[in-house]
């Protein structure tokens, strides 16, 4: 081998390990990125290729199995700043906040399904309680309804801040559709079956318990359609003294601070959290 090709061996063997050293460094800083930025301690991760995360109290009050609440809209920007000082007080009190992406689902049966794989990770592999309380935010409301609905057994109560329950008002049957694989005329058909407003009797019949604030002059979830229709349904069911809704005189769909500062919301999901029954 002449010294010219010995010198071309050596340039590829240096150029190959450089590559290597790259991509190595490359998956190594992939790996420590987190999977989404969190607003409080905790650890975020994938489940079934899906952006979750946990917000965790301090080691010192975690406990086994350990109380939670399933927490929606888990989109990019959320639990957003607004709700630090709510998440904070779950925390300190021994409760962790948990939640999973889904996109825009709009309590669909594929987001659905993503719930319960969430369910299932945090109860059977990270020792979890098996009843958390459902935390649900403006369009998280249809999320955590509609999961609740198939799963009375696993929900310990639902707490919302002007939760949506009826895909009408908000988004909508044309925005909604595509999340159901549906044309809106479709879904239109098919609203018994999965508007939850249809079927907040099968919460109401279980006595699901249930806490909502919400605002009288809400344009974007409107009030009389969404949580005052849920107080309604319980009541006809015979179930009124397990839902409470404050209404919030003067305010809409905003960030209105007492909206995640109410400590009655905070306090009944903790209590609803750490229930066993």
């Amino acid at each position: 081998m002449t010294n010219q090709n010995i010198m071309r061996l050596i340039w590829v063997v240096a150029l190959l390990s450089l590559c290597i050293v790259v991509r190595v460094k490359a998956e190594e800083e992939a790996t420590a990125a987190p999977v989404k930025n969190l607003i409080l301690p905790g650890e975020s991760f994938l489940v079934e290729g899906r952006s979750a995360f946990i917000l965790w109290p301090p080691e010192e009050k975690r406990q086994k199995p350990q109380p939670w609440i399933m927490y929606a809209p888990t989109l990019p920007r959320y639990p957003d700043s607004h709700e630090k000082w709510m998440h904070e007080q779950f925390v300190a009190a021994g409760v962790a906040v948990a939640g999973i992406e889904v996109g825009e689902a709009y309590g669909s049966p594929a987001g659905q399904e993503h719930f319960t794989a969430l369910y299932r990770e945090l109860t059977e592999n990270r020792g979890f309680a098996t009843k958390p309380c459902l935390l649900g935010r403006s369009r998280g409301g249809l999320w955590v309804s509609s999961w609740a609905i198939r799963n009375t057994d696993k929900v310990a109560g639902i707490a919302g801040i002007y939760p949506v329950f009826d895909l009408r008002t908000y988004p909508g049957l044309n925005r909604a559709a595509p999340a159901y694989e549906l044309q809106p005329d479709e879904l239109a058909a098919k609203l018994d079956e999965y508007n939850p407003i249809a079927r907040i009797d099968v919460l109401a019949k279980a006595k699901v318990p249930v806490f909502i604030i919400h605002g009288d002059i809400d344009n974007v979830v409107p009030l009389k359609e969404n949580s005052a229709t849920l107080v309604e349904r319980y009541k006809q069911a015979n179930a009124g003294d397990a839902v409470e809704l404050v209404v919030v005189e003067g305010q809409g769909h905003n960030f209105w601070p007492g909206f995640f500062h109410c400590q009655e919301l905070v306090d009944f999901a903790i209590r609803r959290a750490k229930s066993t029954d």
